[in-house]
């Protein structure tokens, strides 16, 4: 693995985050859909702590990103982590940063006794399918995400759907 430090992003660290989601957005063929506002991210990220992110950085500067939050297993009866995100700079990858990062998100889970880390990952990316499978992770084929947002999750909120 290339020599990188990882650690827990701070609000001074939001610029560079919206920067991140952006590239993944675009790397998703979804750059279109990306409504993050610097504002929203300090809400959420470091008011509200909704989700916590951990940057990759080498050579003094980020590489590479996870988004991760807590879940609950109600079978397991404890908590876990879900990984919303991970994105590692193009003309970095191969160098172990995605590996990386997974590992201290792996390590987060084991020290806050964590009984899973899980994510989602899109269907067509079969570079990450190939590497998330060389890590040891099971494709759980059972499970189909659903989703509300917008104004469909507006109206269910309401009685109006």
């Amino acid at each position: 693995m290339t020599q990188a430090s990882y650690r827990f992003a701070t609000e001074a660290d939001v610029p560079v985050i919206l920067d991140l989601i952006r590239q993944l957005a675009e790397y998703e063929k979804a750059a279109d859909q990306v409504v993050a506002t610097e504002e929203l991210l300090r809400e959420s990220l470091f008011a509200r702590r909704a989700a916590e992110v951990l940057l990759v950085e080498a050579g003094g500067r980020p590489v590479g990103f996870a988004v991760f939050f807590t879940s609950f297993s109600t079978w397991l009866g404890r908590a876990g982590i879900f990984l919303e995100d991970l994105f590692v700079l193009p003309s970095e990858r191969g160098k172990g940063y995605g590996k990386g990062l997974l590992q201290h998100l792996a390590q987060i889970a084991v020290e806050r006794d964590c009984g899973r880390l899980e994510w989602n990952c899109l269907d067509w990316n079969q570079p990450s399918i190939d590497f998330y499978l060389s890590l040891g992770a099971k494709k759980m084929d059972c499970w189909t995400t659903y989703r509300l947002e917008g104004d469909t999750l507006e109206a269910l909120a309401q009685g109006t759907h």
